[in-house]
């Protein structure tokens, strides 16, 4: 496994990535890739914690598991690289910026912008086997996310956590709302949105009012 970060995230993580658990689930991921089709590529297993640096943390977008069809997961949940079909659940989340911040649909579907800005797109588990959703899920990336959410809750202040699905939500309880906010919401893709359960959340202008509050720099969602 391939562990590439922003050097700021290194004094946190390190300890974990020396840890026991780490180190079999290390095993685990090599041989499930060295076996058959998984995703994302290793080298972009850990891109979350590449393009959005510890220090510039302001929003943490908490999903499930990687997208598990073909060139499609790229390391940021939800995002895939520019010229990629967008996915369902992709789909659904542009669409509800559309509504919310009326701004257009885009073309590229390559979140790595927003991760620019201070967005950290994590999912639950990082990893995942072709065309088998959860595949990877009780193997230790629990334990490792969170990890990643405790240290976030214990050395930052005021970020927002947009938590989307059921898995996301199970990281509420990391967290402390007398420091920072906690936004849930089912889950983006067809299965919870069409019944309800995502569109009209206002999500992203409740991130961006939140941030004027905090009197940190909004989001470009665009």
């Amino acid at each position: 496994m391939e562990i590439r970060i922003h050097n700021s995230w290194t004094k946190y993580l390190e300890k974990e990535f020396n840890k026991l658990y780490f180190r079999q689930l290390t095993d685990f991921v090599n041989l499930e890739y060295k076996i058959g089709e998984c995703y994302p590529k290793k080298a972009e297993i850990f891109n979350a914690f590449l393009h959005c640096s510890f220090q510039n943390i302001k929003v943490v977008i908490i999903g499930q598991d990687p997208y598990h069809g073909e060139n499609q997961a790229n390391g940021l949940c939800f995002s895939v690289n520019e010229g990629i079909k967008h996915p369902p659940s992709l789909k659904n989340i542009f669409k509800e910026i559309e509504t919310d911040l009326n701004i257009p649909y885009p073309k590229n579907g390559n979140l790595e912008r927003w991760a620019k800005q201070g967005v950290l797109l994590l999912n639950t588990v990082l990893t995942v086997r072709h065309s088998k959703p959860a595949s990877h899920k009780a193997k230790g990336w629990e334990k490792f996310t969170d990890a990643v959410i405790k240290t976030i809750n214990e050395k930052k202040r005021n970020t927002i956590f947009l938590l989307w699905g059921a898995s996301a939500k199970k990281k509420a309880k990391l967290i402390n709302e007398n420091h920072h906010f906690i936004l849930p919401s089912g889950h983006p893709s067809p299965l919870s949105a069409n019944k309800g359960y995502w569109f009209n959340n206002k999500h992203f202008s409740t991130a961006n009012s939140l941030l004027k509050t905090a009197h940190l720099s909004t989001i470009d969602w665009s």
